[in-house]
């Protein structure tokens, strides 16, 4: 483990191609020192006592699709344990979806309409004041690729924003984390890579994805950047004061799912809180 003296990031990357994107230079360049563990690959996913901060990335599972991801035991105890310390938590599309599912929510595959490319979010009352959501427009556009959902908040938490096909876009838990379905962490030039056929079978056309999200790509750099930024700060402000020191919200949250989830290891179709859709 070497040194830092730098607040130290723990970001869990579930596939080869959901890696931290454009958040990888912006938060190096705000002065947070990223460990990336690859995960899908066979990394070890270390404690998260020696980190200030934890970041779960996307990819294209379940939260609970342990039979396929052996990793993802550990990956929910360690989401429950940096939840229950009060350590900020940011996750990413299966990264959100993983967050509301260790913590008493519910998640569906294949839940909805799909949503591809340049999406309109909304902004809902709850995010006002809140540190990361409260400074976005009423509407906003994020990038999106998901057809599995949120289907159920934890009875606590706060719902941030949505969008017209999938309604739990933005959540928080506690003070300090929060749970995207969408990805401020992907740059328009992303959607070249997608997998072309199954966006036709899904109802898209590729090329105006494309041309949509490279129209909006220069708002989107300047939204993002600015909420990179924001979380990037809440980090540093927590590593000085104390790391650990938890807000009783903050445990409070999480302890009748975690509990159960780290003992039994709770499903997608898990009991349901709140705020069903």
């Amino acid at each position: 483990m070497r040194p830092s003296v730098l607040p130290r990031v723990l970001a869990i990357q579930n596939s080869e191609s959901s890696g931290l994107g454009r958040f990888q230079h912006w938060w190096t360049a705000d002065g947070l020192d990223l460990q990336v563990v690859r995960a899908f690959a066979g990394e070890p996913i270390p404690e998260p006592t020696d980190y200030q901060a934890l970041v779960l990335l996307g990819g294209g599972l379940l939260p609970d699709a342990d039979a396929t991801a052996g990793w993802l035991p550990r990956e929910r105890a360690v989401t429950a344990a940096a939840v229950h310390a009060g350590m900020p938590v940011l996750g990413i599309c299966l990264g959100g979806q993983l967050l509301a599912h260790t913590c008493g929510g519910a998640v569906a595959g294949g839940h909805g309409p799909p949503e591809s490319g340049s999406t309109e979010l909304t902004r809902l009352a709850a995010a006002d004041g809140d540190p990361l959501f409260g400074p976005l427009p009423a509407t906003f556009r994020a990038i999106e690729h998901r057809v599995d959902a949120i289907t159920a908040l934890p009875a606590n938490a706060v719902w941030l924003a949505s969008s017209r096909a999938c309604p739990i876009q933005g959540f928080r838990i506690g003070r300090c984390a929060w749970g995207l379905q969408f990805h401020p962490e992907v740059g328009a030039d992303r959607l070249v890579h997608w997998n072309r056929e199954r966006l036709r079978q899904q109802g898209f056309d590729p090329d105006q994805l494309l041309t949509q999200a490279r129209l909006d790509e220069p708002a989107a750099q300047t939204l993002w950047r600015g909420f990179a930024g924001r979380f990037a700060r809440i980090v540093r402000e927590r590593r000085e004061g104390d790391r650990f020191g938890t807000p009783a919200e903050g445990r409070n949250s999480v302890r009748a799912g975690v509990d159960d989830d780290a003992a039994h290891g709770a499903t997608s179709a898990g009991a349901g809180t709140v705020q069903q859709v």
